[in-house]
């Protein structure tokens, strides 16, 4: 029995039990920071994002050869300058919806890994997005998630110490370290107080020592966020994220880091990247997948501005299952493809650049002879993310049976 299982089936919103420990007051009191450390957040993007519309190859003309209605206008081609790709070093450029971004990026808080992706030939968005989870594409049996084998053990961790927002608990946080699922910081409690005394005293004297730990986390971690429901947050620096799920999301993975309570590792998703059908409207700087990148982004940079120089201790990585078609298909959208491109944001990120080795959209350069080639695993990125910014060096337990490739240099 896991944390998650124990959630759902109690069929109630917790509340703190108690007082909260010494450590858990002063940090959430900000007389001093109980718990600061390193951390790293997931944030995946489900339903295979458009890598080719998302950092735009204008400097390739095979680009716009294949996608003649739906690419993002070059700068030098655009009719107004809020639809043109936002030039990033001559050759690749960010669609316009991501204009908050670029001073991130001019910062050199922001790195971007393009063509990577996994090397697994599904299409299966089901597969695919396991596969990632897992850290082992190509194989189902693997227990657990990377994120969850990427902690190291720890004689006291903190309840929050791994953290999903949404409803139940990802692939990629299961596995034999403690993680939690919470959609909301403030609806993580036990509404009928009465009750609280007979669930704690039923988890602790459990003869099933898995399900005593189970009870006892469940409900430190419900006395350590109820801790912070107490305590009114307000973004910092004018942030606003924006309405909707992955902007309150974000805000409150925000909450939890600024709080030094021993947060490590934390995950989000953002959905309605299976763009089939209308991705774009009259260009690719308008449509579906703008709408959404522009949440995307401002969601993102919101978080930077949030976080201040608290952004030192962060780093921040994107991932989609698959990429798109790099051909458009006949209703004004794309397929499913195979490399994608990757986001990393934070202090300790060597930004202002794109990394990664580009296959090149010519006929014989292409996937299958339809797809954006894959030429750095998703692993070789997370494998530095992890073993730079957590300090976790033992990637054949992270990753089991991959040997990985160099690392990118994309973190200092």
């Amino acid at each position: 029995m896991n944390r998650r299982i124990f959630l759902r089936n109690s069929a109630l919103a917790m509340i703190g039990i108690g007082a909260a420990p010494l450590w858990l007051r002063r940090a959430v009191a900000a007389e001093r920071p109980a718990r600061r450390g390193k951390v790293l957040v997931a944030v995946f993007q489900r339903g295979a994002a458009d890598g080719l519309n998302i950092v735009v190859p204008f400097g390739e003309a095979s680009y716009y050869a294949m996608r003649p209605g739906i690419s993002v206008p070059a700068p030098s081609r655009a009719a107004a300058p809020t639809a043109a790709t936002i030039d990033l070093d001559g050759f690749f450029g960010l669609h316009p919806a991501l204009a908050p971004l670029k001073a991130i990026y001019d910062a050199r808080h922001l790195a971007i890994v393009h063509a990577a992706g996994s090397p697994d030939p599904t299409r299966s968005h089901f597969d695919a997005q396991d596969y990632m989870e897992s850290g082992t594409p190509g194989l189902k049996s693997t227990p657990g998630g990377w994120l969850n084998r990427c902690l190291t053990p720890e004689a006291q961790p903190s309840p929050v110490r791994a953290v999903a927002l949404g409803f139940s608990l990802p692939r990629a946080l299961r596995g034999s370290n403690s993680a939690i699922a919470v959609s909301r910081l403030d609806g993580f409690r036990v509404t009928n107080s009465a009750v609280r005394p007979e669930f704690e005293s039923m988890y602790r004297d459990a003869e099933d020592a898995r399900l005593r730990s189970t009870g006892t986390g469940a409900f430190e971690a419900i006395a350590l966020l109820d801790a912070l429901r107490k305590k009114p947050y307000a973004p910092a620096s004018g942030a606003v994220y924006p309405p909707g799920r992955f902007g309150e999301s974000m805000r409150q993975i925000a909450q939890l880091i600024k709080a030094d309570a021993g947060l490590e590792v934390a995950f989000a998703d953002i959905g309605g990247w299976d763009h089939h059908v209308n991705e774009a409207g009259a260009n690719g700087a308008e449509g579906q997948l703008a709408n959404l990148l522009a949440d995307f982004a401002r969601t993102l940079a919101a978080f930077r501005l949030d976080l201040g120089d608290r952004i030192e201790d962060v780093v921040l990585v994107t991932m989609s299952e698959f990429g798109r078609t790099a051909r458009e298909n006949g209703t004004r959208g794309t397929d499913h493809g195979h490399a994608n491109v990757m986001f990393v944001m934070g202090g300790a990120v060597n930004g202002g650049k794109v990394y990664g080795h580009w296959p090149g959209l010519l006929p014989e350069q292409l996937y299958e002879g339809r797809d954006l080639n894959v030429t750095t695993d998703f692993r070789d990125v997370l494998g530095e993310v992890i073993s730079k910014q957590l300090g976790n060096q033992d990637m054949e337990t992270v990753f089991p049976g991959y040997k990985g490739g160099p690392y990118r240099g994309v973190l200092t």
